[in-house]
């Protein structure tokens, strides 16, 4: 394990005890997903993903403890900070996608947190197209804080709607590319290998794989992105080249949508490559 996740379990389980402290007997586990759960943690580029099952949906003081922990942690994290969802035990024993949650925090919400945490966590549930990705990572790479083993608590995910998750993540990607050109090119990347190849992959592995797998014109970029990502190089990136990448690797996808949602079942694809 690398130092710097390392330092990230290290804040993992002061979140556990709050959290064990907080919920007490409605805590039923708390799992790592993400980057950090498929050892692939950077901590300039990753955030600290886990997801909080409880029994009952927490009561708002519940809740804004929870996030408070978190903003007192946050001088101390990566900084990329947190992402935390909260779901019932039931929502994940019986999966709906987009899924059900109940309290949702990242560091894009931080500012409304720190100036009325009441009125957002009143606010912050509903159903989350995300968290369909999410479970698919944790059911394969993820990593257990505390509870019940991952496959006890969270039923399997349809490839349709995994597919659904991650393509809503990338469907903008020309216009993101420009200002997120590493989360942006790494995304596509992993993208266009599952819709290829049914694959699930890690940003870095998406760049590694779009290293030899995309045509020679593109093979350079995916290149850069990764090394930039592993912390290994500087980010350079020509504008018209990023939007040559963000098109071809759309157009791709969308070719490889149909016969990719034709081969989809209800459970995951053999030959899935855990990140």
């Amino acid at each position: 394990m690398s130092q710097s996740a390392s330092e990230a379990y290290a804040l993992l389980n002061q979140i556990q005890m709050a959290y064990q402290a907080i919920l007490a007997d409605n805590l039923i586990g708390l799992y790592v997903h993400g980057s950090l759960a498929m050892d692939c943690f950077f901590w300039d580029q990753s955030d600290i993903d886990f997801l909080v099952v409880v029994k009952a949906e927490p009561s708002l003081t519940q809740k804004e403890a929870l996030i408070r922990t978190l903003l007192r942690l946050n001088p101390s994290a990566p900084k990329k900070g947190f992402e935390m969802s909260v779901m019932l035990q039931a929502d994940c024993h019986h999966f709906q996608h987009p899924a059900p949650y109940c309290l949702h925090y990242s560091n894009a919400h931080q500012g409304r947190c720190r100036s009325d945490l009441t009125a957002y966590c009143r606010s912050m549930k509903g159903l989350d197209p995300d968290l369909a990705a999410h479970i698919t990572i944790l059911l394969h790479a993820g990593k257990v804080l505390c509870g019940p083993p991952i496959q006890e608590i969270f039923a399997p995910v349809p490839s349709a709607a995994y597919w659904d998750s991650i393509w809503f993540d990338v469907q903008n990607a020309k216009a993101d590319i420009i200002e997120q050109p590493v989360y942006i090119i790494l995304n596509l990347c992993s993208v266009l290998a599952y819709a290829q190849e049914g694959l699930i992959l890690s940003k870095e592995q998406g760049g590694f794989w779009g290293q030899s797998h995309l045509p020679g014109c593109h093979q350079p970029l995916a290149r850069a992105a990764r090394n930039v990502y592993i912390g290994s190089a500087a980010p350079t990136f020509c504008e018209n080249d990023l939007l040559l990448f963000a098109d071809f690797c759309l157009t791709q996808i969308e070719a490889a949508s149909c016969s990719a949602k034709s081969a989809m079942r209800p459970d995951a694809p053999e030959g899935m490559q855990d990140r």
